[in-house]
């Protein structure tokens, strides 16, 4: 199980060799993403000498919490930072495209809402049309019964002037008989008994005969009146018609608006299309740009594996030739001053720690060998495994991969710092046995070749060429950060873009609807208009012809009462007649 814990160290004896390491756990990683706190255990770790008192390291311990595996917790830390914050910036996206489909289908329904109530009143306001249409066609229904009953008043007041003008043309024809006789009187002719009867009748008749105005004046004012009530019922359907003239003018400037807010979201629309595509030529950008530098950091790493190839082999050349030293020689001078017990106490110190490198070193060798045969192993097993195992299996070849490479890289500078130990400790028996009395060659030391300077310098193109490889990572990270962030920028717009596309759909289908509903409404109205347009002027008309048979029924009462004066003036003239018989000849 894999653990964070802090190296501890405790002093110890001379030249460190009774220095005590141990670590103190902190956190335990459960999952992948997931760590929780332990209780701060210490236990023992010889293999941590080498770090800093203080330093974080990730430590796998075996089921009997020994220690399997160390190492420094710099980079990893750095590495879950980073996925934890790409995971909060993950999140927040998230959480902003949840906020904008709350927000689009908020405004969807409330846009389906509108457009239901507006459909349930027009359909109202179509219920009302169509039962204003039924009564407008009984309405022309009664206008017509009004006409027919019109004409027929006109009929019959046609034929009392008729009769009126026959009645007096026959007076006319009596009254010049009547001035004929009067002539004939004047003359000495008189009117007989029988004459007299004769012209009693026809004035009698012509009395009679003259036509009665009271009833046609009756059927005149029913049918002014029968007219105004059809103006009355009329006329709220002209208001109602101009009411509704005034609501299509409100849903035509409503469909302006609608139409300008349209004409926005489409500009708005095309801003999000350029901005997309502007970010999608970045996004373009930096992952040639990712490309190049992961190229050239493979590059990088290429030479460092060969410098550190070519820094194992003079290693191991040293470790094999007895010709070849490493490190710096000592200061002879200042151990041949030392006391000989000090000088012996350091010897023996030396000897402890090259014998504690030695079991180190030997310990990580053999882990090492481990770590490639199950390598091996596992890469026989991806030869003969199936399509689903094989992926399992190269994920656990990667691990095992990483980890010999990191294994490895350790035992480069542990090796070292033996095999510098070791000639530290030669250089030291030589003091050691020349002043006890023993005889030392001084050309074993003298005319060997001093490869520190080589190993300095291939150290120093290590070290600048892992610097260079940290560089690229962290330059690689950005990068891949900022593809990251590009990548959500350009999912966050495209979601956007596909809103803003279904609101402006939305939008265009509200447009068009509300125009057709315009139209249709518009239509109605014109209908309406049209159907109340004859009726209007049917009455118009009627209201004319009334006043007009009015107009002639006046002169026609006054022509009746001339007629009737005219008959009593010339009943009148026979009565006097009548009344002188000395005056009348047989």
């Amino acid at each position: 199980m894999l653990y964070l814990a802090e190296v501890q160290k405790q002093k110890g004896g001379l030249l460190g060799g009774g220095a005590k390491t141990e670590l103190k756990l902190l956190a335990c990683q459960r999952t992948d993403q997931n760590w929780s706190t332990v209780s701060e255990d210490v236990i023992p770790a010889e293999d941590a000498s080498k770090l800093n008192d203080g330093a974080l390291v990730l430590v796998e311990l075996n089921p009997n919490r020994q220690v399997q595996r160390i190492q420094e917790a710099g980079r990893p830390l750095v590495n879950i930072l980073q996925n934890f914050s790409r995971q909060l910036e993950k999140f927040k996206l998230k959480e902003d495209e949840i906020d904008q489909w709350k927000q689009s289908l908020t405004f969807q329904a409330q846009e389906l809402n509108r457009r239901e109530m507006d459909m349930e009143v027009r359909s109202e306001q179509l219920q009302e049309m169509e039962d204003e249409s039924q009564r407008l066609e009984e309405q022309k229904q009664e206008v017509d019964t009004s006409r027919q009953e019109i004409e027929r008043l006109q009929a019959e007041v046609k034929r009392n002037r008729q009769e009126l003008e026959g009645a007096w043309e026959q007076l006319q024809g009596e009254q010049r008989r009547l001035e004929e006789r009067q002539a004939d009187f004047q003359q000495g002719t008189v009117l007989d008994e029988e004459q007299s009867r004769v012209m009693s009748e026809l004035l009698d008749r012509l009395s009679s005969s003259a036509a009665p105005t009271e009833t046609v004046r009756e059927h005149l004012h029913l049918a002014f009146e029968l007219v105004e009530k059809q103006q009355g019922t009329l006329t709220p359907h002209w208001q109602k018609l101009e009411e509704q003239k005034i609501a299509i003018a409100q849903q035509q400037a409503e469909v302006e608006g609608l139409s300008q807010n349209f004409s926005d979201r489409q500009n708005a629309l095309e801003q999000a299309q350029n901005s997309l595509a502007q970010h999608t030529a970045q996004l373009q950008v930096n992952t040639a740009d990712l490309t190049s530098k992961q190229e050239y950091a493979r590059i990088i790493k290429e030479q460092l594996r060969n410098q550190e190839e070519l820094y194992q082999q003079i290693q191991s050349l040293a470790a094999t030739s007895g010709d070849l030293v490493l490190g710096q020689q000592v200061d002879v001078e200042a151990l041949e001053k030392k006391p000989l017990e000090e000088l012996q106490k350091i010897v023996q110190d030396l000897q402890y720690k090259v014998e504690i490198d030695a079991s180190f070193v030997q310990d990580q060798e053999q882990e090492l060998k481990y770590k490639q045969e199950t390598i091996q192993e596992l890469q026989t097993k991806i030869n003969h495994a199936s399509d689903h195992d094989q992926i399992n299996l190269e994920l656990e070849l990667t691990d095992e991969q990483d980890l010999y490479q990191m294994l490895n890289s350790s035992l480069v500078g542990q090796r070292r710092n033996m095999l510098q130990h070791q000639e530290f400790l030669k250089q030291h028996q030589a003091v050691l046995l020349r002043r006890q009395g023993y005889t030392v060659a001084e050309e074993e030391v003298n005319n060997k070749i001093n490869l520190e300077p080589i190993l300095l310098q291939i150290e120093t193109q290590r070290q600048q060429y892992s610097e260079e490889i940290q560089k690229l990572e962290r330059e690689i990270e950005q990068i891949r950060d900022g593809i990251e962030l590009n990548q959500g920028m350009i999912d966050n717009q495209t979601h956007d873009l596909d809103g803003k596309r279904q609101e402006l759909k939305a939008i265009e289908e509200n447009l068009l609807s509300l125009r057709r509903t315009t139209a249709e409404c518009c239509g109605r109205v014109n209908l309406y208009e049209e159907a109340l347009q004859p009726i209007q002027d049917c009455l118009d008309g009627l209201r004319q012809k009334l006043q007009e048979i009015g107009e002639s029924l006046d002169q026609f009462q006054e022509t009746g009462d001339s007629q009737l004066q005219a008959i009593a003036q010339l009943r009148h003239t026979l009565q006097s007649l009548m009344s002188q018989p000395e005056l009348m000849a047989s």
